[in-house]
Formats: structure tokens, C-alpha cells, sequence
């Protein structure tokens, strides 16, 4: 991957953030309960069960990103002008990234520890998913003062496959927006959903 503009990555990747929260806020809010626990077909996760999903991750990833942000400002550590993702971010990245026509690309298993309820709460869910998104604009304005190539991040996949602040950043915002497009797809397929949802 070719090294891009420090600043402006993150400054992208905090409006994707941005997005994400909006479109709980107002769109999937606006929903019932039952539309949100809404599924087509046996099998297939609701909205709720996306965001949960993505919860969990969140979980994991957010104190991560703080622990590590934290020892760099404590070391002192300084921006540099760009940044350039590894491979295996880059990879992580792309098989997140739904195709330009606004598909997900395949299906993927995930790990048992990341698996949503039967049945979650739509108002615990929604209001964790919101508060995450705050909490990962916070940690991408801090991270703009420190080295996010050099500041690494233990994966849930296993503590000794460790990846930059970057490119957790890049893997959690495009993990993010994968599982909320599979949320509004669901949405959009139900018949009792609240006018345009998405």
C-alpha cells in the first residue's frame, strides 16, 4: 500500500466514524424494536445483531487503541507526515471492504467470541454502538499527535499478531461500515420498517 497523507486519513476515517453514529442516531433509531430484530431468513443477523457484533469488537479494540495511544503520548512519540499500512493491514482492510457498487463481498465466520446474542436489546445496543463511535473520535484526535505507525495493537486473533494504530484504525472503520450496510440492507428488506429508513 502506498504511504498517504497522515492528517487526512485520519480526518477520513473519523468522518466515516461520524457516519456511523449518525445513521444510529437518527435512522435506526427511528425504528422499532421488531424492525431492528427483523431477519429475511433463518440464519441471517437483524440490525441489532450487527451492531452487537461491531459492540463486541469494540470492546476489545477501544481500551487497545487507549492503552497504546496512552504509552506513545507518554513516550513522547510524534506524528510523522504520512503513513504506510502493512500488509496484513491492508489485507485485514480489504476483506472488510464492500465492493464499489456498495456490496459485501462474501461472507465471513465469525470468531466465537464476537458472536451477537439471539436477542439483544435495542436500546442497550444502539446506546453502546453511539458511545463507541464517540470514543474512537476521541481516540483518532489523540492519535493525530503521536506516531500511529509505530504504536502497535495486540489483535483479538491472538496477542503475538499485533498491528499499528493505523491500521486498527483502518480495520475497525471499514469493519464498521461493513456491518452497518449488512444493518441497513436488513432494514430495508423489512416490510414494517418506518419509512426510509436508510
Amino acid at each position: 500500500m502506498a504511504p498517504v497523507n497522515t492528517s487526512v486519513l485520519l480526518k477520513q476515517l473519523c468522518r466515516q466514524v461520524l457516519a456511523a453514529q449518525y445513521k444510529a442516531e437518527d435512522r435506526f433509531g427511528g425504528q422499532s424494536a421488531e424492525v431492528l430484530s427483523y431477519t429475511s431468513q433463518p440464519g441471517q443477523w437483524s440490525a441489532l445483531q450487527c451492531l452487537e457484533h461491531l459492540n463486541t469488537y469494540g470492546r476489545f479494540y477501544l481500551p487497545a487503541l487507549d492503552k497504546a495511544i496512552t504509552a506513545a503520548e507518554q513516550n513522547n512519540s510524534r506524528p510523522l507526515d504520512t503513513f504506510k499500512s502493512s500488509w496484513l493491514g491492508a489485507w485485514f482492510t480489504k476483506q472488510m471492504q464492500p465492493t464499489p457498487e456498495g456490496k459485501l463481498r462474501s461472507r465471513m465466520k465469525s470468531p466465537k467470541g464476537h458472536l451477537p446474542s439471539v436477542q439483544p436489546d435495542a436500546a442497550m445496543v444502539l446506546h453502546e454502538f453511539i458511545q463507541q463511535q464517540e470514543m474512537m473520535e476521541a481516540l483518532m484526535d489523540r492519535a493525530a499527535k503521536i506516531n500511529i505507525q509505530k504504536a502497535k495493537v495486540a489483535t483479538s486473533l491472538s496477542s503475538l499478531i499485533k498491528l499499528s494504530v493505523g491500521d486498527t484504525f483502518g480495520f475497525m472503520t471499514t469493519h464498521i461500515n461493513r456491518h452497518v450496510l449488512q444493518a441497513e440492507n436488513v432494514i430495508l428488506s423489512c416490510p414494517k420498517k418506518v419509512g426510509k429508513a436508510v
